[in-house]
Formats: structure tokens, C-alpha cells, sequence
């Protein structure tokens, strides 16, 4: 049996080009991939396949010319810029004698290398172990069953089976831990709810700028780098806008094409930053030629976390790089912004951000302002539509509760009306369905001591 050796970082990296769009890979995206983990690659092996090789994914010819490169290389680690099943992943290093990491292993060995804070820690462990757990391999063999003899009397359970069942236990644990984080972050959304503090979510390609506008916003000095997934860990910050006020802003981890589902299991209490945000702030990088292809990789993932149908703008970063891009905002037919065009790094355009958001708090507090008003004039249509008859109540008004005192007596509902302590007594002749809405209004209370049924009309 192959043992799998446990270090090295000599690399060669696997390429192919397959006809369906959706298994299509960047190779450059790769070699990042590949130096964020501070490989040596020794030579790059590239290929064309209309569907993959069941058991080797690059075919059988391939499989024997990247054999030839190890052994030429004396390289330690084949990188494959593919997802490979735990068969094909055995049969490759069973043939090249050296450990073999497919795309999703590659970006979960990033992951661990980024993550800082306790609960990265615990959702890259998470992530890490359910990908380990179909590509566990046979090892102490001499264990797996009863034999006689000193030494030999193992516990009659396989190694594999030991693994899984420690590696489930282990899961269960981890995610017992991440739902407590859940339960606190909740705890604290529901606070920003109470408070009214909108949040806007950076969302975006990883390695878009996202981090580096974050800082340019709000001064956190968070870790920015030219490299992938330089940040792991949620931050928030408060942010004042002009004539709105606070709102939070929420650095999250940046996307890539095809990230490991399990990896998207794990961060999604991170995620649910993003899930509970009023706006989306979808940074892209303007010179960037794929950037449209990595647009659709965001917003499907977007979709896939339950984050598709949340407000976006789309920020275009780096114009700096750009020659002929100019700061600006990009307005919809509704004349509502939907793109800024601006540099994080040298922080032209940065203004008009503020001045897209500004603007669509603004229309969103007006909408959610009239949406109120037709709530509060819905009671004077449903007044008649009452077959019980009407009832005559006392209501307390507080002093500040003028508004709904003057609307009361727009929908000719007030019989009388006397001074009280802190505000104004009135006895009002309305329908159940009025006098329930009324229980519900901040600043006002229904007197107990009368409630007399009336037939007929007032």
C-alpha cells in the first residue's frame, strides 16, 4: 500500500481544457491558487479532454507524462486545477507515488493557512474534516482483525472504520461549536434590527478589493493583500452617512469559481452576514477581462445562500489600472444608482460611493415611510365593513402621539376628549377592527373602565 507522504512543496500543476463551460478553469487563477500556499512549481502539464477519464480524470497517456515529470522534477505534490473523486484522486497517487490535491483541497489548504479567529478556525476544520471523510485511505492493516499471537490481537474494527467514527464525532462537535456562534451573531443582528441600523455587505470575487475599500470606508486597518482570500473572518464597523446616519458595513470572504460546497456549509454562519443585509456591495475588479464570468460565480453563489434577491450596486474598483474608466455613478431607469466606478487604492471615487448610498437609504426610508401611511389610513377603510356593530372606548394618548390624535378625528371616530396627566383622553365610537389596530400604535392604551357595545351607528 501507498503511504502518503506528509510534506514537500515541490509542485506540478495539472491543466485541462474540457469542452462543458461549467468544469472550465483558469489556469493563471490557478497559479495564484498555488502561490498562496508558497509552492515551488516545477513545470505545468496542460491538456484537452472533451469529458473526464473515469479513473485517472486526464486519461491513461496523460496520467504516464505526468510521471514522467515527477520523477524528472523530483517533484513532492501534483496540484490538479480540478475536482477529482476520492477513486481518482487513490489511482493518481497510487501511479505517481507522490500526493496528489485537487482544486477544492488546494483552496481549503488557503483557508486554513488564513484563518485567525476561533470560529475560522472551527468552520476550516469543519470544511477540512467532511472533505476528508470520503478520502480516507487504508492504514494499519495488522489492526483490522483478530489474529493470534503477541501483538497481534487488534480490536477487530477497521482502521477505516475508526477513522470515520472519530472524524463524525469530531464533526458533530464542531458543529455544536458553530451553533452557539450562530445564536450569538443572531443575537447581536437582532439588536442592530431594535436599533434600526441598516447593514451593507461587501460581497464579491476574492482578490476584487473588497478589504481594501473596507479600510478606505471606515479606517478598521483590516489585513489587505494582493493575494486570494486574504480575508476569512467577518469584520463590522459603523459607518455615518449624510442625512441617513449609522449604517454597519460587513467585510466578508470573498467567492471564486466552483468553492467547495462544504466550505460553503461551514462559513454560513459568516455568510448569513451577507444573507441579513439590506444592501449588497458587490466589488469588482474593473480590469479584470473574466470580470463578467466572475460575476455570475458571485451571484450564484449569492443564490445558492438565499442572498439573490438582496438590493446590490455594483462597485468597479481599480481604476487606477484602467485607462480610459473615470470616477462616476451609473444610474437604472428609475434614476436610482446602481454603479459606482472608483479606486479603493488611491481612493478616487471613494465620495461617490458614500453619495449612492446616501441616496438609496434615502429613498428607501421614503418608500418605507409611505408604505406606513398607507398601513395607518387602512383601519378608516375596513370602519363600516363591521357587521358587529360599533364600540365605545376610552384610548390614552401620550403627548407625542399628535399624529395619530389627529388622525383619529380625520376618520370622525372621537366622541370627547379631556386633558390627562401625560397627554389626552378620548373617547372614541369605533369597529373592533380599528380598536385592535389602535392597541398595536406606539403611545397609546385602551382605558379598561368602559366598554359599552352600541347598536346601530353613531
Amino acid at each position: 500500500m501507498f503511504d502518503r507522504p506528509q510534506g514537500g512543496t515541490r509542485a506540478i500543476l495539472v491543466h485541462l481544457e474540457l469542452s462543458a463551460r461549467d468544469a472550465q478553469e483558469s489556469l493563471d487563477e490557478f497559479c495564484d491558487l498555488a502561490a498562496s500556499v508558497d509552492v515551488e512549481v516545477t513545470s505545468i502539464v496542460t491538456g484537452r479532454r472533451k469529458t473526464p477519464d473515469p479513473r485517472y480524470f486526464v486519461g491513461s497517456g496523460k496520467a504516464e507524462e505526468i510521471h514522467e515529470h515527477v520523477v524528472a522534477e523530483k517533484a513532492e505534490l501534483v496540484l490538479f486545477n480540478h475536482q477529482l473523486s476520492p477513486t481518482q484522486e487513490r489511482n493518481l497517487e497510487a501511479l505517481l507515488k507522490c500526493r496528489v490535491v485537487d482544486r477544492s483541497g488546494l483552496i481549503l489548504d488557503i483557508f486554513a493557512l488564513r484563518a485567525s479567529s476561533f470560529e475560522g478556525k472551527l468552520q476550516v476544520e469543519l470544511a477540512q474534516l467532511k472533505h476528508l471523510s470520503t478520502r480516507l485511505v487504508r492504514g494499519w492493516t495488522h489492526l483490522e482483525r483478530q489474529k493470534g499471537g503477541i501483538g497481534l490481537r487488534g480490536p477487530g474494527e477497521t482502521q477505516l472504520e475508526t477513522d470515520r467514527r472519530l472524524i463524525g464525532g469530531r464533526i458533530k462537535k464542531l458543529n455544536k461549536r458553530l451553533d452557539k456562534v450562530r445564536k450569538q451573531r443572531e443575537l447581536r443582528r437582532q439588536t442592530r434590527r431594535k436599533a434600526a441600523v441598516p447593514t451593507v455587505s461587501l460581497v464579491g470575487y476574492t482578490n476584487a478589493g473588497k478589504s481594501t475599500l473596507f479600510n478606505c470606508l471606515t479606517g478598521a486597518g483590516v489585513y489587505a493583500a494582493d493575494q486570494l482570500f486574504a480575508t476569512l473572518d467577518p469584520t463590522l464597523r459603523r459607518v455615518e452617512l449624510p442625512a441617513v446616519g449609522e449604517v454597519i458595513l460587513a467585510d466578508t470572504v470573498g467567492f471564486i469559481r466552483h468553492l467547495p460546497h462544504d466550505l460553503v456549509a461551514a462559513f454560513r454562519a459568516t455568510l448569513e452576514e451577507t444573507v441579513e443585509a439590506n444592501l449588497l456591495l458587490h466589488v469588482i475588479d474593473g480590469c479584470d477581462e473574466e470580470r463578467h464570468l466572475y460575476m455570475e460565480q458571485v451571484n450564484r453563489v449569492l443564490k445558492e445562500i438565499g442572498a439573490g434577491d438582496i438590493p446590490q450596486i455594483e462597485v468597479y474598483n481599480k481604476i487606477d489600472q484602467m485607462a480610459s474608466a473615470t470616477a462616476r455613478i451609473d444610474y437604472d431607469k428609475e434614476g436610482k444608482p446602481c454603479r459606482v466606478w472608483l479606486s479603493a487604492q488611491s481612493g478616487e471615487g471613494v465620495s461617490l460611493l458614500l453619495q449612492a448610498l446616501t441616496q438609496h437609504f434615502l429613498e428607501v426610508n421614503a418608500a418605507d415611510k409611505a408604505d406606513s401611511d398607507d398601513l395607518v389610513e387602512q383601519p378608516n377603510m375596513v370602519q363600516g365593513l363591521s357587521d358587529g356593530g360599533l364600540l365605545q372606548q376610552q384610548i390614552l394618548l401620550t403627548a407625542g402621539s399628535g399624529r395619530l390624535r389627529s388622525q383619529l378625528y380625520e376618520w370622525d371616530v372621537v366622541v370627547a376628549e379631556a386633558s390627562a396627566s401625560d397627554g389626552y383622553l378620548l373617547t372614541v365610537m369605533a369597529t373592533p377592527e380599528l380598536l385592535a389596530y389602535l392597541e398595536k400604535q406606539d403611545g397609546c392604551s385602551i382605558a379598561p373602565q368602559m366598554d359599552v357595545k352600541l347598536t346601530g351607528s353613531a
